[in-house]
This record gives structure tokens, C-alpha cells and sequence, in this order.
């Protein structure tokens, strides 16, 4: 799948303002500073489309963009650390997860996992509720580009043994680098094929 247009549709701050429930819908979230606004630049060929910042929290709403007149990519707000008070994120955590919980037509969630870090007790945390309620997810590695390719297999076993400490088997997971576009055409043809589910 190639994207050729992609615009920003709206920002919600509570679930109930979202779009009409009438598209394939895909969530991206991952904790603070991870690479998502850059990642989803880089996937739907738009330098400006999602606002990057080098300050975590930037993200506060729910971001609906249109892709191609046929489904949703939504940036949600980060969890974990941000410089934002013990208030807005506990707001953030609320209507996530009702957003989560409630969305219709929500087909994946895409948990974006620092490529470069040990495993997080936030981000296994936050899957392992995910896997509790039954939602549908995928983990995509970012900032593969700064992972020497020595590393790499590494870095992935520390992750994996961690996950099946309470998973069975993993979940499907790309690597990612919006430097370099390494997994655009995996995560695109991974949205393609959903899609036909729909």
C-alpha cells in the first residue's frame, strides 16, 4: 500500500467528539518522547503532519487523520513520563483507555517501544492490560537507526524474554526508523491486509 493523501482531521479531547465510527481506524501510542509524531511523518510520506517536539507530552488530544479517504491513523497521547502535572495525566490515562475501550471500529493498537532501551515496566504494564481487555495490538520498534545491527538481536531477546514472562507467544512487531523509513512498507502492508477485515 502506498499512501498519497494524507490530512489531519481533527483533535478530540474526549472520545465521544471522535469521528464518525465509519473507517478502519489505527491507534498509535507509546510513552513520552518515543519517535511517534516522527514515525507517523514518516509512514504517511508528510514531514509536517503530526507535530514533532523534543518535549515530552506534546501530544494531549485524540488526533484523527483521514488516510486516503479509506481509514483513520490516530495519534493518542503518550503514557509514562512527561512535564505535564499528576492531573492532566491521569485525564490523558481516562479517556484513553475509554477511547481504547469503546471505539467501534478500531482495528489495532500500534505500541511504539524505544528500539535503543531495556524493556520498560510501563510499556509491559500497558500491554498487558491491552492483552486483559482484549484488544487487539502490535509492537513497532523505534529509532532501529541508533541499534547497531550486533545489538540488535540482543536488545530483542531482552524484550522477548520479558514479554513471555506473562505472554504466551509475542505479538506481531515491526522495526522502525523514520530516518531511514526502515519498516514503512511492513507496517503499511500490515494496515493493507487488516484493512480487508474491516
Amino acid at each position: 500500500m502506498e499512501i498519497k493523501k494524507a490530512q489531519f482531521l481533527t483533535s478530540s479531547s474526549e472520545p465521544s467528539q471522535c469521528p464518525p465510527s465509519s473507517k478502519p481506524e489505527y491507534a498509535f501510542i507509546g510513552r513520552s518522547n518515543v519517535g511517534k509524531s516522527s514515525l507517523i511523518n514518516m509512514i504517511c510520506n508528510h514531514k509536517g503532519l503530526a507535530k514533532t517536539s523534543g518535549r515530552p507530552g506534546k501530544t494531549q488530544l485524540i488526533n484523527h487523520f483521514d488516510i486516503d479517504n479509506t481509514w483513520y491513523l490516530v495519534d493518542l497521547p503518550g503514557y509514562g513520563y512527561a512535564r505535564v502535572s499528576k492531573k492532566d495525566r491521569v485525564k490523558w490515562n481516562a479517556f484513553t483507555w475509554v477511547y481504547l475501550k469503546k471505539r467501534e471500529n478500531l482495528m489495532c493498537v500500534c505500541v511504539l517501544i524505544d528500539g535503543r532501551i531495556d524493556p520498560q515496566k510501563v510499556d509491559m504494564e500497558f500491554m498487558g492490560e491491552l492483552g486483559a481487555r482484549g484488544i487487539p495490538f502490535v509492537i513497532i520498534f523505534t529509532k532501529m537507526e541508533k541499534v547497531k545491527p550486533a545489538e540488535k538481536e540482543a536488545q530483542f531477546k531482552l524484550f522477548e524474554q520479558s514479554m513471555l514472562e506473562t505472554w504466551e507467544v509475542l505479538p506481531p512487531y515491526f522495526y522502525s526508523s523514520a530516518t531511514s523509513g526502515e519498516g514503512k512498507e511492513e507496517i503499511l502492508a500490515f494496515i493493507a491486509e487488516t484493512n480487508e477485515k474491516y
